[in-house]
């Protein structure tokens, strides 16, 4: 898996997670959804993904899109 893939499964992963948290726990936990969103949101335009560089710096094979 290279790093794209990893970090879309992530932020996948997160949004559900927290998703589930808040039916099930406490509404909160809308706002991790919230901020998983808009730093996918950012990193459309910046091309700047906290995840990515963490991936990279890890030696994970590099897609096209966090180049």
């Amino acid at each position: 898996m290279n790093i794209d893939r990893l970090v879309f499964a992530v932020a996948g992963f997160f949004v559900l997670a927290s998703v589930l948290l808040s039916v099930y726990h406490h509404p909160n936990w809308l706002w991790f959804t919230g901020f998983v969103g808009l730093n996918l949101f950012q990193a459309a335009f910046t091309g700047f993904c906290p995840l990515a560089k963490i991936l990279k710096a890890a030696g994970v094979e590099s897609g096209k899109a966090f180049d």
